[in-house]
């Protein structure tokens, strides 16, 4: 596939072919996977309309993958609170938290390979492995905390809880300032008395 300067202009036609402007050839969804895969940007057209389809083709490529024998990557789990999540005020939030989450991910594993090519040199077996599966789940749970912790700043009721939690944290730190003058107050009091006698 050539390189260009900017993104490469994928049209799509009616006949749902998809055809290549910078290499002036018909291409398939798994060539425009390979593409993703190697890091070139690229544009999806309507050829008619002219409006960029881009998002829906990535989904479809991500279909096709998933539908593949044993390349599943996405759990059902996370499918159903994906899909829950559409309509809700959390969606807004959702693109950037994925994307962060993704980016996290993707950094964790350059490091993890800078690693092992580090401990055992470049070569093949290095290159290929993948990340440790106690990485993967810290990184998961790191993000699940700061995906949490964004959710609660959209929620009514986290906010009520939090502003509560707040006004018992002072409620309480007054008492104890109270209960510590009193203290304060009360051996005063004693020297006076120890002075008197």
């Amino acid at each position: 596939m050539a390189k260009n300067s900017g993104p490469v202009t994928i049209k799509k036609y009616a006949n749902r072919r998809l055809y290549n402007t910078g290499t002036s050839t018909y291409v398939t969804l798994d060539d425009l996977a390979i593409m993703v895969k190697k890091g070139e940007d690229f544009t999806v057209l309507d050829a008619k309309s002219g409006d960029d389809i881009t998002h829906s083709v990535l989904t479809q490529i991500i279909f096709e993958q998933e539908s593949k024998t044993g390349n599943t990557l996405l759990p059902i789990s996370f499918l159903r609170q994906l899909i829950s999540i559409y309509g809700d005020q959390m969606q807004m939030v959702v693109p950037s938290y994925l994307e962060h989450s993704m980016s996290a991910l993707t950094e964790q594993q350059e490091q993890v390979r800078a690693q092992i090519t580090k401990a055992f040199g470049d070569n093949p077996v290095a290159r290929n492995i993948q990340i440790p599966i106690q990485l993967v789940e810290e990184q998961v749970r790191r993000n699940t905390e700061m995906f949490q912790k964004a959710m609660q700043m959209f929620s009514p009721f986290a906010l009520a809880h939090s502003a509560n939690s707040e006004e018992t944290q002072k409620k309480s730190d007054t008492s104890k300032d109270i209960d510590d003058l009193k203290t304060q107050l009360k051996q005063l009091q004693d020297k006076i008395n120890s002075i008197d006698s």
